[in-house]
């Protein structure tokens, strides 16, 4: 029986194998019922493992379930994982986005071999992420369908199920890695360069200013909605086309960098009162728009720049006294005391003197 085993599962290896890479071969994209695009050779590899491992539970061997299970793994980590990791090698390619076309009905081919790089590189992070969640979903099913296999053995059978099992959830971390490389590589090439011409903007705003000055930027804002509007207009490129989740993440690493480019400026400007006034409203402005666009928190990334907008309201040097050291209450200070210092020096009618002396 052991060896007709054996046999069996050798056979159900090279199906489940050969399948898979069949599905790889016949590959097509598609839209997701949870948005975004993902491609056929996802449903149709995960179908396939969880057809070739049920069978081989229904086989009543512990030793040929671990064995199918293992063959699955490999096949995942080493095999399917490959191909999803071959379409991200290349990168992000570079150059104008425009991906609009996949967002009326079903995919158009692309116009150009670029268009269809870019298209391929999100669709493959969209089928990583999609990867990751099937894994954990197999697990739950394959630890499901075993119990009642385990139940009929001893305790060691179901341990050795058990450990084949977390082999298998374990994979998923292998996904995870491979997911945030390359949604970092897609910041890092597709957004943050196009960030810094749209930050450098706040350089050719006075912000030391008079109440006129002050009555004319809340009537008609020099900055923030120019910035607001440029950069909607470059996650336009990507939403629809990424799922919601790594749309997120997107704007999430969009929002780290967009902080430092904000962070550069300000200590390249100088400001009074009302021009820290007036930094706060746009702070809060693109707050609440990036607060608007994501499920996830942004405010703790701006947490840095609101304390500097909070330095630069100041109305004398002594008053940040009130909310330092043990004064500070809840508030955890991203400031150091030398950028203190520095921030306060930003401002116009404040004293050098004053500030050196304080004690922070």
């Amino acid at each position: 029986m052991q060896e007709l085993t054996g046999y069996y599962i050798m056979m159900e290896e090279y199906f489940m194998r050969e399948s898979v890479m069949k599905a790889v071969r016949m590959d097509e994209n598609v839209e997701s019922v949870h948005g975004g695009y993902t491609s056929s050779m996802v449903d149709d590899v995960f179908f396939i493992v969880q057809k070739s491992v049920r069978r081989t539970i229904s086989s009543g061997s512990v030793d040929g379930v671990c064995a199918m299970l293992n063959h699955a793994t490999t096949l995942l980590v080493d095999d399917y994982r490959g191909v999803l990791q071959g379409s991200l090698k290349g990168g992000f390619p570079t150059g104008s986005i425009d991906l609009s076309g996949m967002l009326q009905g079903k995919l158009q081919m692309p116009a150009s071999e670029a268009a269809a790089a870019k298209r391929a590189y999100l669709v493959t992070l969209n089928n990583i992420e999609s990867s990751t969640e099937n894994i954990r979903k197999l697990k739950e099913d394959f630890e499901f369908e075993a119990s009642k296999l385990a139940s009929q053995g001893a305790v060691q059978a179901k341990a050795k199920v058990d450990t084949c099992l977390a082999d298998l959830l374990a994979a998923a971390s292998s996904y995870k890695a491979l997911l945030s490389s390359g949604l970092s590589e897609l910041s890092t090439t597709a957004v943050v360069p196009q960030l810094k011409p749209m930050v450098d903007g706040f350089l050719s705003v006075n912000h030391n200013i008079t109440d006129d000055e002050f009555a004319h930027y809340e009537a008609q804002d020099p900055f923030v909605q120019q910035l607001i509007t440029g950069l909607q207009s470059l996650l336009d490129t990507f939403k629809g086309v990424l799922s919601p989740s790594n749309y997120d993440t997107l704007v999430s690493l969009m929002a780290d960098a967009l902080t430092s480019q904000i962070e550069r400026v300000v200590l390249k400007s100088s400001f009074n009162q009302l021009g820290g006034l007036q930094f706060d409203k746009e702070l809060r402005s693109l707050i609440a728009y990036l607060s608007n666009i994501t499920q996830w928190t942004v405010r703790d990334k701006f947490a840095k720049l609101t304390q500097m907008a909070t330095i630069l309201n100041l109305e004398r040097v002594a008053e940040i006294l009130e909310y330092w050291g043990p004064k500070s209450g809840l508030l955890t200070w991203r400031l150091t005391p030398s950028e203190v210092r520095r921030i306060l020096a930003l401002r116009v009618d404040f004293r050098r003197e004053d500030i050196d002396r304080l004690k922070l």
